[in-house]
């Protein structure tokens, strides 16, 4: 089995545990094997480091729950910090169990942590990937129970995160009502 392979397997194997079963699947896994569809349908030339990150991106995410935070805006962004460092830490050390050399570990960690959206292509390239799983798989779901405006905002904020090009593309594949379209033309 090639690293890439064995990395892949780990990261699954990982988040097999995912108590969340409500799909059918442990949530994580299914999660993961969704991001790789993504970026395969996205990316299909993406570098190793970029699949192990996408793959890589919620792993165990079960283990620090929301709800071990405080409330409010400040709680939610030293829960996303943290998650963020833990994704980091964890795919790296299946990482280097696989072989992978530091600076492809240090890489992988660097888009897992989301340093340097819009500067660096494949951190770019994996945030595009994030929002259009997003959209595709778990917006629906999301959106039940919310208000208008808080829709339009969440949307604005995904649209904002984007390439200009994964914008005009997710305008493109996406039945996008207005107001939504319109965060994706700006």
């Amino acid at each position: 089995m090639t690293r890439l392979a064995t990395t892949l397997a780990a990261i699954d194997a990982a988040n097999s545990a995912d108590p969340d079963r409500h799909e059918g699947a442990p949530a994580a896994r299914l999660y993961g094997e969704r991001m790789t569809a993504e970026l395969e349908r996205l990316f299909p030339e993406a570098s190793d480091a970029l699949r192990i990150a996408a793959r890589g991106q919620h792993i165990e995410r079960w283990t620090s729950p929301r709800s071990d935070y405080p409330e409010g805006r400040e709680g939610y962004l030293t829960w996303r910090r943290d998650l963020a460092a833990f994704h980091a830490r964890r795919v790296g050390g299946i990482m280097a169990e696989a072989g992978y050399d530091e600076a492809t570990i240090a890489h992988v960690g660097t888009m897992l942590r989301k340093e340097g959206i819009k500067r660096d292509a494949e951190v770019q390239a994996l945030e595009d990937v994030i929002c259009f799983t997003f959209l595709r798989w778990y917006f629906s779901p999301f959106a039940e129970g919310r208000n208008a405006e808080e829709l339009e905002r969440i949307v604005a904020k995904t649209a904002r995160k984007m390439s200009a090009e994964a914008r005009a593309r997710a305008l493109a594949e996406f039945d996008l009502p207005e107001p939504f379209a319109a965060a994706f033309r700006a």
